[in-house]
């Protein structure tokens, strides 16, 4: 299967944030959860760094370690409002990322030959989408549509 390349992927993202309804992305290292470029209403909110070697504080811990985390209410800040009031671009990268690592942790404990290919949650404000890529992690953040 062929890559896209990072143009295209830019592009793609350019053009999805544009459409009605998206509140901000993300593009997270999937490595270490640091922010490589965020739009919308979390950019404008904090200055993330455009350098993906910087961490932003995210802590690098194993998946098992996140699950803790995110079990425990340890480290991980959250409301369960991604976009609530006062949440950062770098606070929501830490939640997706601890998420993420949930996530495979769960898909792991099922089948250790299996990965995530799609998070999707919803709440009664937000649907946030994740998509796990190779190397990154990318984040759509929208309004919740009408049922």
């Amino acid at each position: 299967m062929v890559q896209p390349t990072p143009a295209a992927t830019l592009e793609n993202l350019s053009r999805l944030a544009s459409k009605p309804g998206v509140q901000s992305t993300l593009i997270l290292s999937k490595s270490d959860g640091s922010i490589i470029r965020s739009t919308g209403l979390l950019a404008s909110s904090s200055s993330p760094s455009q350098d993906p070697t910087v961490n932003n504080g995210i802590s690098q811990n194993s998946p098992g370690e996140a699950a803790d985390a995110i079990r425990g209410g340890s480290e991980y800040p959250g409301n369960g409002e991604v976009e609530a009031k006062g949440n950062t671009a770098e606070e929501v990268a830490r939640m997706v990322f601890a998420f993420v690592a949930g996530a495979k942790a769960f898909t792991e404990g099922m089948d250790k030959s299996d990965e995530v290919k799609l998070l999707r949650l919803r709440t009664r404000k937000n649907e946030i989408v994740i998509v796990p890529d190779p190397k990154f992690l990318l984040v759509v953040i929208h309004d919740t549509p009408p049922a």
